[in-house]
């Protein structure tokens, strides 16, 4: 079926089946490989993307409930609070693998967009479901402090 989808300020014609979960056509025929596949059944929070700026999960979000969104990933990110949140991450060095980081960092900006000065506890909240294997986790979440305040600045 012919899809028109609204990526990263984009319009792109994609054909796709019905059923077909939007993270494959973001990685396979985008060809944007920032958004990762972690475990298939949105559990892992790896193949977060936002959607009308909401973090969703696109392994499991099919491709057809995407079209007329608009749908940002990892490469499209460019608000003041992703700013922060990138900004963040590089400096107190929250990566280690890197797989999930992508992941992690769509959450955390839509965190910050809904809440630009979450708890510890809203954080944590929020955050949950986004698995990181190298367990990075207070990294993370400093990260996502330190990026509030940067904010706040």
């Amino acid at each position: 079926m012919a899809l028109t989808l609204k990526l990263n300020g984009q319009t792109h014609q994609v054909e796709a089946e019905p059923g077909t979960p939007l993270l494959w056509v973001i990685r396979d025929k985008l060809k944007l490989t920032g958004t990762k596949f972690g475990c298939g059944v949105a559990a892992c929070g790896a193949c977060t993307v936002h959607m009308d700026g909401e973090p969703v999960r696109s392994c499991q979000t099919y491709v057809e409930d995407a079209e007329g969104t608009e749908i940002t990933t990892i490469e499209g990110l460019n608000s003041k609070a992703a700013q922060a949140v990138q900004a963040a991450w590089v400096e107190l060095d929250v990566v280690q693998c890197g797989y999930c980081q992508s992941g992690q960092i769509m959450s955390a900006v839509g965190l910050l967009s809904e809440n630009p000065k979450p708890t510890v506890e809203e954080i944590d909240d929020y955050m949950n479901g986004n698995a990181c294997r190298c367990a990075t986790y207070q990294r993370i979440r400093a990260a996502i402090q330190h990026a509030s305040n940067t904010m706040e600045a």
